[in-house]
């Protein structure tokens, strides 16, 4: 009994013909360098304590805050003014320092506190800066302070009297849930090794 073939569509010639296309320029692309992406504007940013350094995102409502840095030359050194805007405005500035920016153009203070003070009043504040040695006009940047109050004096609510330096990233959270399900996992085995009987 013989046999015959039957002939192969157009369509499906084409179709395979695109698909190698997409293979070959996807083989391209992953061995090409990646491109460099070009720096953004030289900005210092208002973060919440326990922000990521790394999000260049302002925060202009916050509590506790620090400043972070973003986009200069390697060197270079950043000062900072914050001063009270009105209605309860002060003389002079409520807080001022330095950032002084790694090799890669970034950096951050610590948390900011005013002169004297543990924390920043509730308000409306300006943060002015500027790059030491150079000539050009001050930025600034408005933000407000406010601290949710915790029954009881406590500390602020979602506080727990703790500064955690970074968010709880993806990867760690997928770690803690992935070692959970596994200590679950043996426990239920023990428990049925010893239900059994079975040592």
């Amino acid at each position: 009994m013989s046999t015959s073939s039957r002939p192969r569509r157009a369509g499906a010639r084409a179709s395979a013909a695109v698909l190698a296309t997409l293979a070959a320029t996807g083989a391209t692309m992953i061995s090409a360098p990646a491109a460099v992406a070009a720096p953004g504007d030289p900005d210092v940013k208002i973060h919440r304590v326990g922000f990521p350094f790394s999000n260049q995102r302002n925060q202009p409502n916050v509590c506790d805050f620090y400043l972070a840095a973003f986009n200069f030359r390697a060197g270079q050194s950043i000062a900072w003014t914050i001063d009270k805007l009105p209605p309860a405005a002060v003389p002079g500035p409520v807080a001022e320092g330095a950032i002084v920016l790694g090799d890669d153009g970034t950096g951050h203070t610590p948390p900011v506190t005013p002169e004297g003070a543990v924390r920043f009043q509730e308000g409306d504040y300006r943060l002015t800066w500027r790059i030491v040695g150079e000539t050009a006009a001050p930025k600034f940047k408005d933000f407000n302070v406010d601290c949710p109050v915790a029954p009881n004096g406590g500390p602020p609510a979602g506080g727990g009297g703790l500064a955690m330096t970074q968010d709880f990233s993806p990867v760690a959270g997928a770690a803690a849930v992935g070692v959970a399900a596994v200590g679950g996992v043996a426990y239920l085995r023990l428990r049925r090794r010893r239900a059994d009987g079975a040592a």
